[in-house]
């Protein structure tokens, strides 16, 4: 796998910002041409730089929802208890993101769900009765200050 080097690090600002972004625009931006803008943006895809594309949705005019920030431990970490719990987890739709950390819980997870009951329902129904589960503290979301999935590129 190759190092960036400024331009690829241009390029992938500029994509970041407007994932929709064409060759040629990077190419205007930078002051290239077309051909190795795409050549570099393929790699940065073939290398993984780019794991995919998404849209940002503006949830709030889909339908309500809330964001639920859980603090999960377990009873006992050892490493199949931590994947089993990994993979359950993975097959809720309703956890937007996973984190394993470290400190006082094992995981922290990012869950979106339409109001409090819905969320009590599903903590009561499926993270407690996982197997090994020891605690779970929950932190709800007010009010979003800033939400940026941005990697601050040097």
């Amino acid at each position: 796998m190759e190092k960036l080097d400024s331009i690829d690090r241009q390029i992938l600002r500029i994509l970041e910002n407007d994932a929709k972004a064409v060759a040629k625009s990077i190419a205007d931006q930078l002051g290239m041409t077309k051909t190795p803008v795409y050549e570099r943006i393929k790699r940065l895809e073939t290398e993984g730089f780019i794991k995919n594309y998404k849209a940002v949705l503006d949830t709030t005019k889909i339908e309500p929802s809330i964001t639920v920030f859980s603090f999960v431990s377990l009873d006992a970490q050892k490493g199949s208890l931590m994947d089993n719990f990994l993979e359950n987890v993975a097959l809720f739709n309703e956890v937007t993101e996973c984190y394993v950390v470290g400190g006082e819980f094992d995981f922290l997870l990012k869950i979106t769900v339409k109001n409090p009951d819905a969320y009590y329902e599903f903590a009561k129904t499926r993270i407690a009765t996982l197997p090994n589960i020891g605690a779970v503290k929950s932190a709800f979301v007010l009010n979003e200050a800033k939400n940026s999935q941005h990697f601050p590129l040097l």
